[in-house]
């Protein structure tokens, strides 16, 4: 837990048994999860604590919250440091299993905005068929992909 503590810590966060059981969940976390699913990891957590910890974490710049257009908010560690959010990457879903993959190596792109304008959070969120279900479908998966 050594490890967790220190994370909290770097990003201004006191650590507590709840908070470290979050963490512990996020980091263990292969995909963006749901609220559902992080309750169903920490039965030992309300709802109300778990949603706490993650708005916390949130306004810590300690975690993404990712509005995937489906099924609500999904959440995942973010790895940037200090106030500024340098950890802006594209996120998958898939429409046939409904999971959403975070795609770290693949930068949001720069977008150009009016005078006026600042930019707080960005939610890049492309959809399709992994290549996993497009195996199931009887589809060859496509290395790249040109769209419109």
């Amino acid at each position: 837990m050594d490890e967790l503590e220190k994370i909290l810590e770097e990003h201004g966060i006191k650590p507590t048994a709840n908070r470290l059981l979050v963490l512990k969940a996020l980091a263990g976390s292969e995909r963006p999860v749901t609220m559902a699913e992080l309750e169903e990891r920490l039965d030992t957590i309300d709802k109300s604590g778990i949603f706490r910890t993650l708005t916390l974490f949130n306004e810590n710049h300690l975690l993404h919250r990712i509005d995937d257009g489906c099924d609500g908010v999904r959440y995942e560690l973010c790895h940037a440091k200090g106030e500024t959010d340098d950890d802006r990457h594209v996120h998958f879903h898939c429409e046939v299993c409904h999971r959403t993959f975070c795609l770290g190596e693949i930068p949001v792109p720069q977008v150009k905005l009016p005078d006026g304008f600042l930019v707080e959070s960005v939610n890049y969120m492309a959809k399709g068929i992994c290549p996993e279900c497009a195996i199931k479908k009887g589809q060859q998966p496509f290395r790249h992909v040109h769209y419109a």
